[in-house]
């Protein structure tokens, strides 16, 4: 089937659906102890140049305390999966992790503002980066995750977001009609939060769950950070609320309040103060190297930040105020 117009940029990752079969023939769907640390998890699976993704939507249940140590680890070149990105996609920016990005909303966190250093970063140059809808990206992972090398959209047909992308268009062999050819993906690692997990790593996520679960079928490897790991048997009593399958998961760290200062739905509220405070000191370079070396290069792990960040009474707070409509 021959193309009839192709956007301008590359694709970053081989749409190849019979190679990505050759990874998964050889993987592991052992029902295993999968519990571990996040810098063990970094350490195994994120290395210079490992096309990442990150899960939740906007800064909702989102991965922060593992993307805290990606950072620390110091990880260069990184690609990245820009879905949905708010403050996930902020840290990769402040930690120059990023070396080429599938971009659909990056650099604005929604109502709060767009992010000086991300805008810094990306304007810089240094970043090579695609262009793609929010849509299309979603797509991408379910062509993956069906095993097949693209998806179809009609959303972007005419648009500059077309021609600043990778897709191509094509005929349809049935009616004639001409749709955009989106590439499938398979992201090296996914890091997604989820509300609940076993130690085998079967994963319960409250509330959206956006492209996550296309997200985890599509991954080479999915690590899972949880806000508490619970019992088997409770999976077991309850198998429909499991989201994410243990034989998708390669690691799982139980860390509270781990999308902190993101939203957890029906946990936590965002924290409303440190986000803006981010954006805040990110337009002063040298305030903002001051402010990442206090709250996340001067830290041993996620649980200091939090500390940092008001602690238990700050985490309360949110707690109480993300709860206030269920109460009522």
């Amino acid at each position: 089937m021959n193309d009839l117009d192709s956007g301008l940029n590359p694709v970053f990752m081989d749409p190849d659906p019979d190679k990505a079969r050759e990874f998964f023939a050889k993987k592991s769907r052992a029902m295993t102890d999968k519990r571990t640390t996040e810098k063990e998890a970094v350490e195994k699976y994120i290395h210079d140049s490992t096309y990442v993704a990150t899960g939740g939507f906007g800064a909702v249940r989102i991965p922060t305390a593992l993307i805290h140590e990606i950072l620390r680890a110091g990880r260069k070149n990184l690609g990245f999966y820009g879905h949905t990105t708010t403050h996930d996609f902020q840290l990769f920016c402040a930690g120059n992790c990023l070396g080429r990005v599938d971009a659909a909303y990056i650099v604005g966190l929604e109502a709060r503002g767009l992010s000086p250093n991300a805008r810094r970063v990306m304007e810089s140059g240094q970043v090579e980066i695609c262009e793609w809808t929010n849509y299309a990206l979603a797509v991408r992972l379910k062509a993956a995750a069906e095993g097949v090398s693209f998806g179809l959209v009609r959303t972007m047909l005419g648009t500059d977001t077309f021609k600043m992308s990778g897709a191509k268009v094509i005929k349809c062999p049935f009616t004639g009609k001409k749709y955009a050819a989106v590439p499938a993906i398979w992201p090296d690692v996914a890091m997604i939060h989820v509300h609940e997990a076993d130690i085998y790593g079967n994963c319960r996520i409250r509330g959206i769950s956006v492209a996550d679960l296309e997200l985890a079928r599509a991954a080479k490897h999915v690590i899972v950070t949880t806000e508490r790991i619970i019992s088997n048997e409770a999976i077991r009593n309850r198998p429909t609320q499991t989201a994410i399958p243990f034989y998708l998961v390669d690691a799982v760290i139980e860390v509270p309040f781990g999308s902190f200062p993101g939203n957890m739905p029906y946990e936590y509220f965002s924290d409303e103060e440190h986000l803006a405070e981010w954006l805040r000191v990110e337009k002063d370079p040298d305030e903002f190297k001051r402010f990442l070396d206090k709250y996340i290069y001067g830290v041993s792990d996620f649980t200091q930040y939090l500390e940092l960040c008001g602690g238990w009474a700050k985490m309360k707070y949110l707690r109480e105020r993300e709860n206030l409509v269920e109460r009522r």
